[in-house]
């Protein structure tokens, strides 16, 4: 029965990395296909020599990811703010490196102990390096775009104040974003960056939109486009904005008070309560046993 678990165990180990290796190369986007071609064509030219295959094995792990799956990491990586330390590249050629780890690791443990359970221990070990990048590049997506939430109210009254002191819109952003560090500044001075390099007023705050999942952002840069469509006075704008964000922000910490009390029930049902019975019945059901009522 122990040989019959580990033959399919090691025919599972050996089929489920073949079809993920077809499914990257047969499901890569054409467009994609025909760019890595055209680069490595002209690579072979500059070099003077042919290519016969990747050149790193960066170029091998971005090849067998599926295209999709490569848009979701970058799609993820810019709601993270694109950190400089983890690019789109570093993070295709450090998932693999995390699953072979994990398969090193988890074949160690099985060579120690064998059988079922550490088997099934191995393929988790292997399946969550893999995945493992993804849940961090996630984690710091979900907290910089908490950040972006929790600010976006002060911006917008910093934005207010400087605009009704006879700023124009961009010129307010460039102070929000010269004089701040933080997440919501960063996305206004990427903002005022595309826009000097020659793109468009709507096309620079939609994308400013499409890097963030706040959607009250997402609601502050459609009233900033309409008003800039239709000659809107981008102070009112803003006013009206602030105070929306304003009362939005008092309904959220409104909803989190009246969470608190079914989040604390079980805490205290499970963990207070028990304690303060004990402290409380304690002595008296030890008065009870000793008295010569139970001696009898």
């Amino acid at each position: 029965m122990t040989i019959t678990w580990f033959g399919w165990t090691a025919i599972a180990l050996t089929v489920f990395p073949v079809a993920v290796l077809a499914y990257g190369l047969f499901s890569v986007d054409r467009r994609q296909f025909a760019l890595v071609k055209q680069n490595l064509a002209r690579a072979a030219v500059d070099d003077a020599g042919p290519v016969h295959g990747p050149r790193s094995f960066a170029e091998l792990a971005r090849r067998i990811t599926p295209g999709t799956y490569e848009a979701r990491l970058d799609r993820l990586l810019a709601y993270a703010g694109r950190p400089t330390s983890w690019p789109l590249d570093r993070l295709i050629t450090a998932k693999p490196l995390a699953a072979f780890s994990g398969f090193l690791l988890g074949g160690l443990v099985v060579l120690v102990s064998p059988g079922p359970s550490t088997v099934a221990a191995w393929i988790l070990l292997t399946a969550f390096g893999y995945f493992l990048p993804d849940l961090l590049v996630w984690n710091a997506s979900i907290k910089r775009q908490e950040a972006i939430l929790m600010e976006l109210p002060n911006v917008l009254d910093q934005l207010l104040i400087a605009v009704e002191a006879g700023l124009g819109l961009e010129q307010a952003m460039s102070r929000v974003a010269a004089r701040g560090s933080s997440p919501m500044a960063q996305e206004m001075g990427r903002t005022l960056q595309e826009m000097q390099v020659g793109r468009s007023r709507r096309e620079a705050y939609e994308a400013m939109a499409e890097r963030s999942t706040v959607s009250d952002l997402r609601s502050f840069v459609r009233a900033v486009t309409q008003a800039d469509r239709y000659g809107i006075g981008i102070s009112r704008v803003l006013a009206t904005q602030a105070a929306q964000m304003r009362v939005k922000r008092r309904q959220r910490a409104e909803e989190k008070a009246m969470k608190l009390p079914v989040k604390i029930l079980f805490p205290l049902l499970f963990f207070i309560f028990p304690t303060i019975f004990i402290v409380v019945m304690g002595p008296a059901v030890i008065n009870i046993l000793e008295s010569p009522l139970f001696d009898r």
